[in-house]
């Protein structure tokens, strides 16, 4: 199944407790069709004491949401996404609003020769 968002990418939150957050893709956990945004559910972490960390402590981190969860941002709003392959071959994710070019997925490719 094709990704709308990659790594890299800045989304808004379109639902759950950071709905309307603007973040930027970190991660892509493709296993559980799940992405990881930078400043989005936000969790602490309480750390153990061990001999590196004799007083412990807490860690805030980033904890993955659901993919179906983010929109790409064109000019502020979200923005669903199409695939689409272009006259020389190559293939590129267009944005529906405002069908601005977000990525290119891959380049024109030669013709094989007989």
């Amino acid at each position: 199944m094709a990704r709308h968002v990659r790594k890299g990418d800045m989304v808004i939150v379109t639902a759950g407790n950071n709905r309307g957050t603007v973040g930027e893709v970190l991660e892509v956990i493709t296993d559980s069709d799940r992405v990881i945004v930078k400043g989005v559910n936000i969790r602490t972490k309480n750390l153990r004491r061990s001999q590196t960390r004799p007083q412990g402590g807490q860690v805030k981190q980033e904890m993955p949401i659901h993919i179906s969860n983010v929109s790409p941002v064109v000019d502020g709003k979200p923005s669903r996404v199409r695939f689409v392959t272009k006259p020389d071959g190559s293939k590129v994710r267009v944005a529906t609003r405002g069908g601005k070019e977000l990525h290119t997925l891959h380049k024109a490719r030669g013709k094989a020769k007989a």
